[in-house]
């Protein structure tokens, strides 16, 4: 199933798609969800009750699709450097090449950013990239899961725009504040169940500044697999449900060309992943 958040009348609801490629608000099928935060936490109970109920739902013509997990229960956390056509065009810059364990940072958002959502330029940054995630949300709480156990604990898949300033991420020696700023986490447009994803680790993962195509991979060339760094973080730390990881991003960043091709105020920024869509954002002026 493909879950979104959309704002339809005035208000933020969970919508549902349908055999017709049409949104149904689970409100409208009897099923009471505060937001997508509630839904991850309940799915293993409702999904049956969604399934059987999705064609007799409303389906509304005016909504915006808003990011699916709007507000995240807690940091989103990222690994970094986790694709190495990615460590060696930031050798330069980075030096990971010897490195033997995964990166592991967090990501404060206090709102995701939507799909069609305006990435803002702030005066005190002048080196805008993108990278394009796979995003990965967690359904139940994981502590002590082993690799093999890890695929249970996922609810599902969506694309995250890990938009990062590299001139605050490199000024401050580390990476939390230069991908922290409002704004900076595009998310959607929508979540797909894991059981609609046979294997996230063969999935095609590009993106497009203004129609130029930067970033071209796979999922199965990540370093750190989806269910390792489950496992991983889960040893001796919880991972509570609804969690986000953002699983890193291949080569072709701005940072990454000679010269660099960071984001300039116009641009279009489009990130696509095989069976979750596409994220569509533009880089503008915003009034906060």
């Amino acid at each position: 199933m493909r879950f979104y958040t959309i704002e339809f009348n005035g208000q933020e609801c969970v919508a549902v798609e349908n055999l017709d490629n049409k949104l149904v608000t689970l409100d409208s099928i009897g099923i009471k969800v505060s937001d997508m935060n509630e839904l991850v936490k309940r799915f293993d109970e409702l999904e049956s009750e969604i399934i059987k109920n999705i064609q007799y739902g409303l389906t509304p013509d005016n909504y915006k699709i808003l990011a699916p997990i709007p507000v995240p229960l807690q940091d989103i956390i990222c690994l970094g450097v986790n694709y190495r056509e990615h460590i060696e065009e930031t050798a330069e810059v980075v030096d990971f090449t010897k490195k033997q364990d995964a990166v592991y940072f967090s990501k404060r958002v206090n709102r995701c950013n939507d799909p069609d959502g305006t990435i803002p330029v702030y005066d005190f940054v002048d080196s805008l990239d993108y990278e394009v995630e796979l995003g990965v949300i967690l359904k139940k709480d994981a502590f002590q899961v082993t690799a093999e156990e890890a695929s249970e604990y996922i609810f599902g898949y969506t694309i995250i725009n890990d938009v990062s300033a590299r001139n605050i991420q490199l000024k401050h020696l580390q990476w939390y504040r230069g991908k922290s700023l409002d704004g900076y986490t595009p998310m959607g447009p929508c979540i797909v169940t894991s059981d609609e994803i046979d294997e996230p680790h063969n999935l095609s993962i590009e993106c497009f500044v203004n129609n130029e195509k930067r970033q071209r991979s796979n999922t199965s060339c990540m370093i750190t697999t989806v269910e390792d760094a489950i496992s991983e973080l889960s040893q001796g730390m919880t991972l509570k449900a609804g969690t986000i990881i953002a699983t890193g991003t291949p080569g072709g960043v701005g940072m990454g060309f000679n010269p660099p091709k960071f984001l300039q105020q116009g641009d279009i920024v489009k990130c696509r992943i095989e069976k979750l869509g596409e994220l569509v954002n533009r880089v503008g002026m915003i009034k906060f």
